[in-house]
């Protein structure tokens, strides 16, 4: 299943329609609300994802699928105008597999979406996570120390597989509260360094990996990286 979320009524329908007569399944969104919903009820094999969109971005919902466990190893097609070479250079640093260059052929987004599909079978994002005597099973939501099951809050459980699957990278207060929280929570950065506060101690002898930058945020710290 691919999902395709562009605002223009006329190409996303010329994008469906080309996809489903190339024998992919395929559903369109125009905005980033409706494709959350879908994203909710079934986890597609990619999405098409234009940058330039009402409300939240193609750029934001990038960040938030790759931030967030269920969702970063789906692979990404960007979306972008011509000659914005600098939101094509952002998305691919987000994490975005390809991009398409508008107006772009039909037949270049079909050749586009088969080698990105082909890559992202043949390298499979890892469902188990480990740093030291601490691993997390991406799919089943499952943490342990060695080898013993930490009971973690979902909100503690996503905070870790961020940091984990981003190790020595430093995250704001403001990043975490985005792609933990999402850009609808109204709650204050306060919040991060609560649960923090809660992950570190339920982790033990473990919570030693997650640093504190000091006016800044935090990093996972990985000795060997």
């Amino acid at each position: 299943m691919i999902y395709c979320v562009e605002d223009d009524d006329d190409i996303r329908e010329l994008m469906l329609y080309t996809l489903k007569t190339a024998g992919f399944e395929v559903l369109g969104f125009p905005n980033a609300d409706d494709f959350w919903q879908a994203v909710s009820s079934q986890k597609p094999d990619l999405v098409l994802l234009d940058i330039m969109l009402p409300g939240s971005d193609g750029l934001a919902i990038l960040e938030k699928l790759e931030g967030t466990p269920m969702t970063t190893d789906i692979p990404v097609i960007m979306a972008t105008a011509k000659g914005t070479e600098y939101d094509k250079v952002k998305g691919l640093d987000m994490g975005a597999d390809d991009y398409l260059v508008k107006p772009f052929g039909m037949m270049e987004m079909i050749s586009r979406i088969k080698a990105v599909l082909r890559r992202s079978q043949k390298a499979p994002a890892p469902k188990q996570l480990q740093l030291g005597n601490l691993s997390l099973d991406v799919e089943n939501y499952i943490v342990k120390k060695d080898n013993q099951v930490i009971h973690l809050t979902l909100k503690e459980f996503e905070l870790l597989a961020l940091l984990l699957k981003n190790p020595n990278r430093v995250f704001t207060r403001q990043d975490l509260l985005k792609q933990v929280w999402g850009d609808d929570f109204l709650g204050e950065t306060r919040t991060v360094d609560v649960h923090i506060g809660t992950l570190r101690t339920k982790l033990g002898d473990a919570s030693h990996y997650i640093q504190t930058i000091r006016g800044v945020g935090y990093r996972l710290e990985d000795d060997n990286g």
